[in-house]
């Protein structure tokens, strides 16, 4: 199908945009491959939680590839007459970075490029680091009630003086980690990275002139905004729309539903998003500081849901999401005190509980407007990690990023085993075994943890890990007890889960909040990541296909007949579907319905937690 041609500014040289375009998504890049090929940790090295990003002299986002952290907290503390070539500035103060950071653990640097002794841009990295200090291991406490429980708290700083690194700063953080070796190596590199790229930017300066480069950020920025609303906004009715979803627990109180609402209002220009109804503030660190600078992190964080309203996949992956996408939301947040504007110093190491679901609540209500033409759930991002001496006694911290399977689609199965952050993976089993105390007996698909559905969630991680020594085990996860929603007909998924010596005499299950749970040697530890929901009802899933997924170890012999009504004979290797038996079983599934099931599925948890509840009243369309 023909789409309208791209519309760009009238004052810039289409072509010039094009080679403007394509050279910030190259040097983003090349600033990346730097920090991967000459950082040290394990989370930044290699399971890649990390990103640049490039932004203009008036502080927007030119790039679209992946999220970022904000210039604007740089800018107020040091005016930009003030900076220098050769300066680099960090942040990683939750409050005080003005919504671009989450938790303590994401540090952020910062460099100014110039051209003829002005700053024309910035290019920023940002990404989460093992240990910043704080009253646990990888400075993620989940029981802590402060934000000074959480590690070193660092305003906007000159790190680096007209390319002079401030010795004193480095040493104060460094002092402050259990890892000061790979903290200090990763933030070299992110530093070194970071201006290298600010050379790049100010040789396409010197090159095409300012005045035609800054034409150039204006259309790229005019494009998307025009695209997103000709493409997306133009497919969602008018009207109001409710919805809401929840965390279910903060490490501090009792498991229960920590509301994050939504009202949708989609206007002719824009869409509307308030957040009242949303929950008071948590004991525990699962709240998310998102509404300074009017939104204008979470504006960019929520807005890639609404490439799922493109008119084809190859159509939803080529539009990037900049600062382009900001005039076409306003975002109203309640008073101080809630989930969404916590007051100081309400711990936020736990944020992903807030920010990851506010991703599915935006996704819940776009389904409510679109009759479901939205995928179900995902929960794409958990914090796990052992820690403890090796073999030769030495402390060592290691710390995984593990994703989960992404929501069915109207048009096709969630993908298995995704990460949020682009390009993000599980730590290599070679590199682990080689580093920790451990063994990784297993890392496969977890079976039948994709939510049922005519078109099936992706499914989770299964990890086996086998202790050598002594140890001690962490999590901060959330879906342990809530799912991922299924909609229009599809199944939640299958939620988080960690086992302690599965199968032995120890055999244990393990919160997901969890800081310090002891690991005994030659214990297994048994990590299980969510499934993502289902899409439509999974008695209209073919036969062939979920004979498929049974033959591929996708879905057991048991849940081909639990969860979709096929029945089938014969060993595992080479199951024969029963077509009798299936017909009669699916018949019988079917006349049983009421007729009145709500849109969403929420899964077994829910009634846990909400008195006995199966739906909340906002799952009805």
């Amino acid at each position: 199908m023909s789409r309208p041609t791209d519309v760009v500014s009238m004052t810039a040289d289409p072509i010039l945009v094009e080679i403007v375009e394509g050279y910030l998504t190259s040097v983003e890049k090349e600033v990346e491959t730097a920090i991967g090929r000459t950082s040290r940790s394990p989370m930044i090295r290699d399971a890649h939680d990390y990103r640049a990003g490039i932004h203009d002299r008036r502080l927007r986002k030119l790039t679209g590839r992946s999220y970022s952290a904000l210039v604007h907290p740089v800018v107020r503390d040091y005016p930009i007459g003030t900076m220098r070539p050769g300066d680099v500035f960090f942040h990683n103060d939750v409050y005080l970075s003005e919504g671009g950071i989450g938790h303590l653990p994401d540090l952020c640097v910062t460099a100014p490029v110039f051209h003829d002794g002005e700053v024309v841009a910035f290019v920023q990295a940002f990404g989460h680091h093992d240990d910043i200090g704080g009253t646990v291991p990888g400075s993620m406490p989940s029981h802590a009630t402060s934000v000074f429980e959480e590690g070193l708290m660092v305003p906007p700083i000159r790190l680096w003086d007209q390319g002079v690194p401030n010795e004193a700063a480095l040493k104060i953080m460094t002092r402050n980690s259990r890892m000061p070796e790979s903290l200090a190596a990763d933030l070299d590199a992110e530093c070194a990275a970071c201006l290298m790229g600010a050379r790049r930017l100010a040789e396409l300066f010197e090159r095409y002139g300012r005045e035609d480069v800054e034409a150039c950020f204006d259309a790229i920025l005019d494009k998307t905004t025009q695209t997103f609303r000709r493409e997306i906004l133009a497919k969602i009715p008018a009207g109001t729309y409710v919805w809401e979803d929840y965390a279910e627990h903060d490490g501090v109180d009792p498991p229960k539903l920590h509301t994050q609402r939504m009202t949708l209002t989609k206007l002719d220009d824009r869409l509307v998003i308030d957040f009242a109804g949303t929950g008071p503030q948590a004991k525990g660190p699962i709240n998310h500081c998102g509404d300074y600078a009017d939104g204008a992190f979470l504006k960019k964080w929520l807005a890639p849901i609404l490439r799922n309203l493109a008119d084809s996949p190859e159509r939803m992956a080529e539009l990037e999401v900049n600062e382009g996408v900001v005039p076409l939301i306003e975002l109203r947040f309640p008073p101080p005190g809630t989930l969404l504007t916590p007051v100081f110093p309400a711990p936020t190491n736990a944020r992903t509980f807030v920010i990851l679901r506010l991703l599915g609540v935006l996704a819940g209500v776009l389904a409510k407007a679109v009759d479901g033409r939205m995928p179900a759930d995902q929960e794409t991002i958990r914090y796990t990690g052992v820690y403890g001496d090796d073999l030769d006694g030495r402390p060592y911290l290691m710390r995984e990023v593990l994703g989960g399977g992404s929501g069915g689609r109207y048009y096709a199965d969630g993908e298995d085993t995704i990460h949020v952050v682009p390009d993000s993976r599980n730590l290599p089993t070679e590199f682990s075994e080689s580093r920790f105390p451990f063994v990784v007996e297993k890392l496969g698909l977890a079976v039948d943890s994709g939510g049922p559905g005519r078109y099936r969630g992706g499914l989770g991680y299964e990890k086996h890990i086998r202790m050598l020594r002594d140890a001690h085990f962490m999590s901060i996860a959330d879906r342990s007890i809530l799912s991922c929603w299924g909609v229009r007909g599809g199944r939640a998924g299958r939620p988080f889960s960690v086992t302690i010596d599965p199968g032995g005499p120890h055999e244990r299950e393990v919160d997901a909040l969890a800081d310090a749970e002891p690991v005994r040697a030659g214990e297994v530890i048994r990590i299980r990541t969510t499934g993502g929901g289902g899409w439509g009802d999974p008695l209209d899933r073919p036969v062939d296909e979920v004979l498929r997924d049974v033959r591929w170890r996708k879905v057991s012999l048991d849940g081909a007949g639990e969860d979709y009504g096929v029945v089938m004979r014969g060993p595992l290797d080479d199951p024969v579907v029963d077509d009798g038996a299936t017909a009669a079983l699916r018949a019988e599934r079917r006349a049983a319905r009421t007729g009145d099931e709500p849109f969403f599925d929420r899964g077994p948890g829910y009634a846990r937690l909400s008195g006995g509840a199966t739906f909340a009243a906002v799952d009805r369309l």
